[in-house]
């Protein structure tokens, strides 16, 4: 049975087969949901549109919250054109006729939007093609992106252009939008005659992730099933029919773009707090997205070596360890492997001073001139060498009392300097300990040689 068998009402023509997500589109601002942030009373995006005012502008956020139904409802409120263009499909050519019709609209003072979607897939040289057509006025684009327009987006263009956040939307909000769709005579449901069941409703709501098109097109796949001939239950969608229509969750994710980085940045940064409840979360959320096994475990390897160093060195060999494991378990028998990493690494101590230590090592080699090898440090395999003092005054630790020698190892003009501060956390402690050891050590046989 087809899905609008026997629809007395609702779309005629192309709409009438149109997917359900493009029937509910909103059609005025009335009808938009979601995003209050913007489009609140006195909201910027809001007082933007009511004022008419043409600037260019930039939508940032997730699949399915509306950016290309705000796009299309700007152009309504403003009787402006709406052009629509992909950036997926088209390029320079095509950039070039659409900006040679809106410049004849523009002499004849019809105004023309431009809404690029996906225009983080632009190159820099399409990008700049829309320069001069924005920067004069000639067209007012909107951009729809995924990605973080400070980086998929030319500087030039970017100042041109007002930047909005769109958030996912609420699992409430989506509820409610899928109730209305389910009830909808005119462009949804509602002619079917289909009951949904509210915790139907709030499983599909809930596996969209905030993407209402995708909770959409799931209701539209659980209606289908509903009404099946061969449904005892015929129109009624329940919880179990929801489950099979879900299939798989969709998790916001894209291993190169921003959303990778914020995951892999909140598993470190709860590691480093010593959150292993939070760490095992994101190393969840990120394996069920599809991440590469063995980047999480180089990432986990940087984490042991950055934030627990020396406070618990045996950290890095379990991690490298886990490593091995997802090497020779493969996925899923090697995830756990490393989610005994993770929450070893969240409680052990932490400490990262051999990480600033470093960092300060490198800085001082960036900023102060390439000092020669003190003499004594060199080694001396010929003759010559020894006539030039090659290794002269060299002591030999282990034939030191207490294994140190009163020799400095860095070039005179560091002489003194102190990169490596040891916490007393963990094993660090005992570390610090001998350092002070080896402190005295030295400064009594240096006060002997005087």
């Amino acid at each position: 049975m087809s899905l609008f068998d026997g629809e007395p009402e609702g779309p005629k023509g192309p709409l009438r087969s149109a997917p359900l997500a493009e029937r509910m589109r909103p059609r005025s601002l009335e009808e938009y949901s979601g995003q209050e942030h913007l489009l609140g009373p006195g909201k910027p995006l809001r007082v933007q549109i009511e004022r008419d005012d043409p600037g260019s502008m930039i939508f940032w956020g997730p699949p399915g919250v509306g950016k290309t139904t705000l796009a299309k409802i700007i152009a309504e409120t403003t009787r402006a054109s709406f052009i629509e263009f992909s950036a997926v499909m088209s390029g320079i050519k095509e950039i070039k006729q659409v900006m040679a019709s809106a410049a004849q609209a523009a002499e004849l003072h019809s105004r023309t939007i431009l809404f690029v979607d996906e225009i983080h897939r632009f190159n820099k040289a399409q990008q700049d093609a829309f320069l001069p057509y924005v920067e004069r006025g000639t067209i007012r684009l909107i951009g729809a992106t995924t990605e973080n327009p400070s980086f998929e987006i030319i500087s030039a263009l970017l100042s041109r252009c007002r930047v909005y956040v769109l958030h996912p939307l609420s699992e409430d909000l989506i509820i409610a939008l899928l109730r209305r769709a389910v009830e909808d005579p005119a462009h949804g449901l509602g002619s079917l005659g289909l009951k949904a069941d509210n915790d139907a409703l709030e499983l599909i709501a809930s596996y969209s992730s905030g993407d209402c098109r995708n909770a959409y097109n799931t209701l539209e796949v659980a209606a289908q099933l509903a009404l099946e001939p061969t449904r005892a239950d015929i129109k009624h969608i329940d919880r179990a029919l929801a489950t099979e229509a879900v299939q798989q969750r969709v998790l916001v994710y894209d291993k190169s773009g921003e959303e990778h980085y914020n995951l892999i940045s909140a598993l470190h940064k709860s590691v480093r707090n010593s959150d292993p409840d939070a760490a095992l979360y994101w190393l969840a959320r990120m394996f069920a997205s599809g991440e590469d096994p063995l980047y999480l475990a180089r990432r986990v390897v940087r984490m042991a070596v950055e934030d627990i160093g020396l406070a618990a060195p045996e950290a890095l060999n379990l991690c490298l360890s886990a490593k091995e494991a997802i090497d020779f378990l493969g996925s899923p028998e090697g995830d756990l492997a490393l989610a005994e990493a993770v929450v070893y690494l969240s409680l052990a101590p932490k400490s990262n001073s051999v990480y600033t230590a470093y960092s300060a090592a490198q800085q001082e080699i960036e900023h102060t001139r390439q000092e020669p090898v003190p003499l004594h440090l060199r080694n001396a395999p010929t003759r010559l060498m020894k006539e030039l003092d090659y290794g002269k005054g060299y002591r030999y630790a282990h034939d030191e009392e207490d294994r140190v020698a009163d020799m400095d190892c860095l070039p005179d003009s560091l002489k003194g300097r102190s990169y490596y501060q040891p916490t007393q956390e963990g094993r660090e402690k005992l570390l610090a300990q001998r350092m002070e050891e080896i402190r005295r050590i030295r400064a009594a046989k240096h006060g002997k040689s005087q």
